[in-house]
């Protein structure tokens, strides 16, 4: 069961959309971020003539919201043009391990949220953990390293 906040989050990535720069890939895709203190910000794909220069809309979210003082997380809501729910790509998966509790509720929207035949409105929840198992996070930096060279 959606909470207030989580539907709100929700919404904001479907807005968020509407503003995907998506000219090469015709793929537009809307995140947003639940923080802590119940502010939402949200987050939407630009692509690049160079494609390498292309941001997706996830990482977009989180620099936005690293960038305005936001760090502490409790949910993302992903969407897209695709009746289906659809993931963060592994580059996303991974900026988002640096800033996400692993338990971090993501919910994956389809385009045609909600669906009427379902329970969940045809939400898919993962969990951030879930999305990169025995993934490198900072942590990971801190571990002891064996000695090198003479």
């Amino acid at each position: 069961m959606l909470t207030d906040n989580h539907q709100r989050l929700i919404e904001a990535a479907i807005q968020a959309k509407e503003y995907a720069y998506a000219p090469y890939s015709k793929f537009r895709v809307g995140a947003a971020f639940l923080c802590a203190d119940d502010t939402i910000v949200k987050g939407a794909n630009v692509e690049n003539a160079s494609w390498g220069g292309t941001i997706c809309a996830e990482r977009t979210a989180v620099v936005k919201a690293v960038s305005e003082g936001q760090k502490d997380f409790t949910a993302l809501a992903v969407t897209s043009d695709v009746v289906a729910p659809i993931s963060p790509c592994g580059i996303c998966r991974q900026v988002l391990r640096e800033f996400c509790a692993s338990d971090m509720p993501i919910f994956l929207v389809p385009a045609d949220y909600p669906k009427k035949d379902t329970e969940d409105g045809g939400i898919l929840e993962v969990t951030a953990g879930s999305l990169l198992p025995h993934s490198f996070g900072p942590e990971d930096l801190e571990l002891p390293k064996q000695p090198t060279g003479p």
